[in-house]
């Protein structure tokens, strides 16, 4: 099925970036809108695979538990973040793989539409494809 025919319809499916859209890409993104969650995030991919519970995030982070709570939410329902329970608590990593999948959306097409020309002018580009 070719990608313009599956758009992204959950988070689920997020890092199928073949898929993904402006659409989905701008509904990701917006749930990081805020610096708080921009922080959390970060601090997730610090982590890696291990992840942390909201305890270890809100004293990392200075952040009010419930107010914590809400930002995991919108980054759980973009994708980005997941949640397992370990126990009495909960765990939340980064989801690695979506947002490798937002990077690459993004950078998919770096400098393409750059004039051949001012190459030399211009930084090297390391995404770009010639």
């Amino acid at each position: 099925m070719p990608p313009t025919e599956s758009p992204l319809t959950d988070a689920d499916d997020i890092h199928k970036s073949r898929f993904m859209d402006n659409e989905s890409a701008a509904a990701a993104f917006s749930a990081m809108g805020h610096p708080s969650r921009i922080a959390i995030l970060r601090y997730l991919v610090e982590c890696g695979g291990h992840g942390a519970d909201a305890t270890t995030l809100a004293a990392e982070l200075g952040i009010a538990w419930t107010t914590l709570n809400h930002h995991l939410d919108h980054l759980k329902r973009a994708g980005v973040v997941v949640a397992r329970r370990d126990g009495r608590r909960m765990v939340h990593r980064a989801d690695i793989q979506a947002v490798s999948a937002l990077s690459s959306f993004l950078m998919e097409n770096c400098c393409t539409r750059a004039p051949k020309e001012m190459a030399d002018e211009a930084p090297a580009c390391a995404y770009r494809r010639d």
